[in-house]
């Protein structure tokens, strides 16, 4: 009995709430969507969307069954910071994501792409899509419904940050900002549904506390910083898109996933390039126009010459798809009146505009699944080519007071002439990327074989007058190596165009390809792996350019301002001339502790990894000594008298030095700025690392205490003499400290360390012996750094004002 009293205690409870559970799980939404968008505006499309002029809010029509789709965030309206990198146009994430829907709720839910199983085993394919997590990105209440769809409110999401514009703020500490949703709404004129794209924007409010000055720069009011952000859904692409294999030598960017079916013997990494797809109309003839072209649409706002210069440099590209067989394949044509940048439908070159001068980026809206390049999105800084302009104008000086009307004119042209070559060169680089093309930093070292390096001007020097030759700047096509990367990406995979036959014609060509990761790091140890540089020989080059700026230098004077102008501005046309050698030797201090090689891949390439030859290494060091040395980096009393304190009316920006003598132009912390990039370099633990190991093996290589003691030689002993200047004794200082630095860090072997070691008890000997005061000075920092670990002066080295990029 009492079993029988607890059963039905047991039941009359349950019953109630499990009917409670199935009513909160399925409640039906009470409205019909005919109903509910009654009076709404209604946008036709591959979404369909709802617009509420009475809320302001807009309403997604999702079908029951809704197949999975791209979600493309952006940014329509930016910034315009170029150190917080958020800027009109950017492009966001790019996700698979599918519409999960039930009858009260619909999540939106990204799809992981990384992880996959490439069989027809659907239960292995559901094991792994069990395994690994997807990510749910919103919630949406269904608000009506019908037999074939539901209604969400897709506002709220639409006003969220999925751009990450407040961690950016937080991260660049500018301080905390969040979403108002009080100072945002949606944007009408720019959301719109196509048949195969839906495009909604909102223009949306961060508000908050600012810390940084970086927002207060750009924005009216820093505390409410307000852009434009946009939501593109997009169908994905049908299957007649053919993923072309990546290669480590085939200049493309690599996509990939894991392939959980793949053979035992294979690997499970999948690897494949981004490319736009391409046919020809007649696949069976030798040429042929395409299918679909790629065009590509220009901001009509970027203003003459530079939009002529622009369409120009961009279809360079299209000799590369005529020589594997196309007819116009690749186009350029100005952004009709009205379109819109962010649609998904145009391939765009946008004309940026920030407070300072910054870099250009080639993006893409691409399929994850298969790499097919759907938008190609440029983006072009527009303070760039002003630099440009800078740069000449001070290597020509135009505005001569003995010249004539014509012959400033003529100089003039040519100044504006080699600006307008760095824009096409750039055009072309920026395109390449949203082509799915990688850099290739070695280029410069055969004959600039490629648009994708980064070029420096490539400047001459007039043996009869002096003056600076500008005729070879930049070059005016694209290279051999950008045609082979086109046959590789974009050829019919057939006979001479098989991706083998190109590769084996690159190497039989002698055409390498070294990129980013192997180029910029200041530890670099390829040869020819270098941004901003030219000539086959680093090292020559650098030779070359200290010859030049030498030159440069003494030529320098008021001819290079127009009249009328602030003489206090000639600080700012300076700086380039007397950094005209800084990416040089950023490529020529590789060659110490330097290494050849390539991307190996066994059974195609001979394995031709060696160090750099060591009378090769010998001559860097000799130049970067040089590069870093006093007679060098002393700014003559001619220029000094030309480097006035500002003009009232005008402000100090970051294209100008930084110094230590308040309000004066400070040509001795210029010269510890230019050292210590030089030290920076020279000095990298990593180099000292390989130097050392590659003395062992070669005694004419030098050793890490040689190059120390070439510093002490050439720099620190004559700066501690009684005769040492000014900048000669800063200079040395710089050497010391970074040598000190070089010493404490933890990635210098502990070899190296003890040839550091000795030489600076070597030098804290020398320098105490010796007679001079500021010898006694140097002595008592080292004797801190051995017995105490650490450089005893609160000293920071003031750096270079910014190079890159030009």
């Amino acid at each position: 009995m009492k079993r029988l009293i607890i059963t039905i205690l047991f039941l009359s409870f349950s019953l109630p709430m499990h009917a409670m559970a199935q009513s909160n799980s399925k409640p039906e939404a009470a409205v019909n969507v005919a109903t509910f968008t009654e009076g709404m505006t209604r946008q036709q499309g591959f979404y369909t969307f709802y617009h509420d002029t009475a809320t302001g809010n807009y309403y997604l029509a999702v079908p029951r069954t809704a197949e999975p789709l791209l979600l493309q965030t952006s940014m329509p309206r930016g910034l315009g910071s170029n150190d917080i990198g958020l800027d009109r146009g950017q492009l966001g994430s790019t996700r698979v994501v599918e519409f999960v829907v039930s009858n009260h709720k619909v999540l939106l839910q990204e799809q992981n792409t990384k992880y996959k199983a490439v069989t027809d085993n659907q239960a292995e394919r559901q094991s792994v899509t069990e395994a690994f997590a997807n990510s749910v990105l919103w919630g949406f209440n269904v608000v009506a419904h019908n037999d074939q769809q539901v209604l969400i409110d897709y506002t709220p999401y639409l006003l969220s940050d999925t751009h990450g514009i407040a961690e950016r703020l937080k991260r660049t500490d500018q301080g905390q900002y969040q979403v108002s949703t009080e100072r945002s709404m949606v944007y009408p004129p720019r959301s719109k549904a196509f048949v195969d794209n839906t495009e909604l924007e909102a223009t949306v409010t961060f508000v908050g506390s600012p810390e940084g000055r970086f927002v207060r720069q750009v924005a009216p009011d820093a505390q409410a910083l307000t852009v434009h952000l946009r939501h593109s859904l997009v169908r994905l692409p049908d299957d007649g898109f053919e993923p072309r294999e990546f290669h480590p030598n085939s200049g493309y960017w690599s996509m990939d996933y894991v392939d959980y079916a793949a053979p035992l013997g294979e690997p499970m990494r999948k690897q494949f390039i981004p490319r736009h797809r391409l046919h020809k109309k007649n696949p069976n003839a030798e040429r042929s126009e395409a299918v679909e072209p790629i065009v590509y649409y220009l901001d009509p706002g970027a203003p003459e010459p530079v939009r002529t210069a622009l369409l120009e440099g961009g279809r360079w590209w299209n000799e590369a798809f005529n020589a594997i067989g196309y007819d116009d394949a690749f186009q350029i044509k100005v952004l009709p009146e009205n379109a819109d940048p962010m649609d998904v439908r145009y391939n765009v070159i946008q004309w940026v505009h920030r407070a300072t001068r910054g870099w250009s980026y080639g993006s893409s809206v691409t399929d994850p699944r298969t790499g097919e390049i759907i938008k190609g999105h440029v983006t072009l800084g527009s303070l760039r080519v002003r630099q440009d302009m800078r740069i000449a104008q001070a290597l020509l000086k135009p505005y001569a007071d003995a010249a004539s009307a014509d012959q400033s004119e003529t100089i003039e042209a040519q100044v504006e002439a080699m600006a307008l070559a760095r824009i096409r060169q750039l055009s072309a680089h920026e395109i390449g990327h949203t082509l799915g093309i990688a850099h290739n930093f070695a280029a410069s070292a055969h004959d600039r074989a490629s648009v994708m390096d980064y070029p420096h001007p490539l400047l001459s020097l007039n043996t009869q007058d002096n003056g600076i030759g500008l005729s070879a700047s930049y070059t005016n096509e694209i290279g051999l190596w950008d045609k082979q990367v086109i046959a590789y990406g974009y050829g019919d995979n057939k006979g001479t165009q098989s991706l083998e036959t190109i590769l084996r014609e690159n190497r039989a060509l002698g055409l390498t390809f070294i990129s980013d990761r192997d180029a910029r790091p200041a530890s670099g140890a390829h040869p020819e792996a270098h941004l901003w540089d030219n000539g086959s020989d680093a090292v020559t080059e650098l030779e070359r350019i200290l010859d030049i700026r030498e030159q440069v230098l003494a030529n320098f004077d008021l001819d290079v301002l127009p009249a009328g102008e602030p003489v206090s501005r000639l600080h700012e046309l300076f700086v380039p001339m007397y950094a005209l050698h800084r990416y040089q030797i950023e490529a020529a201090v590789k060659m110490l502790g330097g290494v050849n090689y390539s991307y190996y891949v066994k059974g195609e390439d001979n394995l031709d990894y060696r160090p750099v030859n060591s009378r090769q290494q010998k001559l860097a060091l000799t130049q970067m000594i040089r590069a870093i040395h006093p007679d060098t980096l002393t700014v003559s009393g001619k220029i000094q008298q030309l480097l006035v304190p500002l003009s009232y009316g005008d402000d100090s920006n970051r294209e100008r030095f930084s110094g230590r003598m308040g309000l004066i132009p400070d040509v001795v912390t210029m010269a510890e700025a230019a050292a210590s990039a030089g030290l920076t370099l020279l000095l990298q633990p990593e180099r000292l690392n390989r130097l050392a190991l590659q003395h062992q093996h070669n005694d004419g290589i030098p050793a890490p205490a040689a190059v120390l003691n070439e510093l002490s030689t050439q720099i620190i002993a004559p700066a501690t003499a009684a005769e040492g200047t000014v900048t000669a004794q800063r200079i040395a200082y710089v050497t010391l400290f970074h040598i000190a630095q070089t010493y404490q860090d933890k990635t210098l072997g502990a070899e190296v360390r003890a040839q550091l070691h000795g030489f600076l008890k070597q030098q804290q000997q020398r320098l105490t012996e010796a007679e001079s005061t500021y010898a006694g000075f140097l002595a008592d920092r080292l004797k801190a750094v051995l017995e105490e670990g650490h450089w005893p002066d609160d000293f920071t080295p003031v750096s270079l004002p910014p190079g890159s990029p030009i």
